[in-house]
This record gives structure tokens, sequence and C-alpha cells, in this order.
């Protein structure tokens, strides 16, 4: 079966907020993503809301008819909010102030009570519940004994290794290869477990096949690359080109 595809939106609210003005629309943007066929939405509200603000998640949440993923960090502020807009999944990732963008999976070993305490009411509250981590089996354990329901395992490793044509040669294609093996080792675990699985980070139109011939992999959280293409081709076209290139694996 085919993996979904659900279309990261943050950057369209990065070139708002630019000029801190209306335009463009985050709720156009959604919508031309549905129809162009995407899965779902998803859209990350960050602490410092760099991008996308309170006010979007409430708006996309009366919008968006298909699928709406919120990714935020696993705080009491970030809690109430989900709790109060009631998205159909949220997504707990890291989070920096200082990062360009989310720079690793989620380190439930180490956080384990907390984040066990927000999977809980998350789910108390009908709201599905994914956690970004590593491709590390240890972080997987803890995923699922702190009750999520599904994982989105980081691929920014192997999406930094295949970012240049010199990585597709020699020892850089050796790399990215082990870090396939890694993914697919890890897939196939969190599905013994009886989790659902997801990817994300850095994904790429050149890179995407690899991980979608891995039939674990169910979803994939898509953003910066479809939204750069869209700058050339529009966004209807960008996203219905990545849909092809998740199918063509």
């Amino acid at each position: 079966m085919t993996a979904k595809l659900n279309v990261n939106i943050d950057h369209v609210a990065t070139i708002r907020e630019a000029r801190k003005t209306i335009e463009p629309s985050i709720i156009t943007a959604a919508v031309v993503c549905e129809q162009a066929g995407a899965h779902g939405i998803t859209v990350h509200l960050r602490q410092d809301r760099r991008h996308i603000q309170d006010r979007d998640i409430e708006l996309l949440r009366d919008v968006v008819t298909t699928y709406l993923n919120v990714e935020m960090a696993a705080t009491e502020e970030m809690l109430n909010i989900a709790l109060k807009t009631k998205p159909d999944a949220v997504s707990l990732v890291p989070e920096s102030p200082n990062e360009i963008t989310t720079e690793g999976g989620l380190d439930v070993v180490k956080n384990f009570e907390n984040i066990k305490s927000v999977v809980e009411k998350l789910k108390a509250a009908g709201i599905f519940v994914s956690i970004f981590i590593d491709p590390n089996l240890e972080q997987i354990e803890a995923a699922k004994k702190a009750g999520a329901q599904q994982i989105e395992l980081c691929t920014a490793e192997y999406a930094e290794l295949t970012l240049s044509a010199r990585a597709a040669h020699g020892e850089g294609a050796e790399k990215a290869e082990t870090e396939v093996e890694r993914i697919k080792t890890s897939a196939a675990r969190a599905k013994t477990l009886g989790l659902i699985i997801a990817a994300g980070h850095g994904l790429t139109y050149r890179n995407i096949s690899a991980l979608a011939a891995i039939p674990e992999i169910t979803e994939f959280n898509i953003g910066h690359n479809i939204i750069s293409r869209s700058v050339f081709v529009g966004l209807n076209q960008a996203v219905k080109e990545m849909i092809e290139a998740v199918k063509q694996s």
C-alpha cells in the first residue's frame, strides 16, 4: 500500500510572517494541498511562533477536511492549545529556541515521565498521538511505553547524506544505504510493538523513493521541499509531484 502524504505548510506562514501581513494565506495553502490529493496537513506551532500562529491552528481546524496534524513541544502551554483546538493528531517534537529547524528526535528516554503525562492527556481527549524520534530502538521502546500510537522516524541524517550530487556516489552512497537500513530496522521493530510508523524531515523528490519502499512506513510528513518546488510550478503541481514520487517507490 502506498504511504500517505501529509504536507507541512509551515513555510507558507514563514513568508507571511516575513512581512507580518495576511498573505500568503495558510488557509488557502491547506485547501490547495487537499485538492491536489494530500492526505493531510501538518503544521508546527513553535513556542517562539516564528511561523504558525495560534489563530492559524483554530482556522485550520475549521477548514481542513482530511487530517490535521499539529507538531508541538511537550509543554503545558502546548498541551492546553491542543486540548482546546482538538486537531486530529498531535506529534510531540523536541524544540530549541536557537535551532533553524528541528535538529533530531525527541529524547523519550530522558523525558519519559513528562512525555507519558502529556500523551495520556491528549489521548484522553480523543487526540491521536505521534512522537518524533530518531531511528533508535531504545527510543522506540520508550515511545511505546509512554503510550504513543505512532512514531515518526526522523530522517534528518539520511536527508543530509543525500542532499548533494556527490552523496550519490562512493562513501556518501554507502553511508546513505546504511542509514536506510537503520530506518528499516527501526520501522520493523516499531511494527512488532503495534505502533504505526511515519517518517519525515528533509525529504525531497530525489531521496524519497528508498524510504517509500519500506512497507512499514505508512505516512510521510514533507514540507520545505514541496513549498520550495511550488515557487516554480505552483503548490497544486508540487503536491501532485510528491505524491507521484511516493507512489513510484
